[in-house]
């Protein structure tokens, strides 16, 4: 069965989390592929998700290294929406007024 594989790029402006163990990742620019299968439909193209992985060129090490990361989609879309609020909206959020 012949599986598809879409590339997409994003961008962060801070740091970030996706997963919790993996821990706190740098701002920069990521490469995310996200690999589907076809379903056995006939009547309709239809695909099945099956993994999403992002992957970082690491310039601070002389190899040029590339760390590969399985992660969930929904997680990335929500640590994007993150990163595009204002940084006042951070600093408001954690502030509690005193009573």
């Amino acid at each position: 069965m012949a599986t598809r594989v879409t590339t997409r790029t994003v961008v962060f402006s801070r740091p970030f989390v996706l997963n919790e163990a993996d821990g706190e990742q740098c701002p920069g620019v990521y490469t995310v592929e996200t690999e589907e299968e076809p379903l056995d439909a006939v009547s309709t193209s239809a695909y099945r998700h099956v993994s999403t992985v992002m992957n970082r060129y690491n310039l601070h090490v002389s190899s040029g290294a590339i760390r590969f990361v399985a992660i969930d989609p929904a997680e990335l879309d929500a640590a994007l929406v993150r990163d595009a609020m204002p940084r006042w909206h951070e600093k408001r959020s954690t502030n509690r007024i005193p009573r």
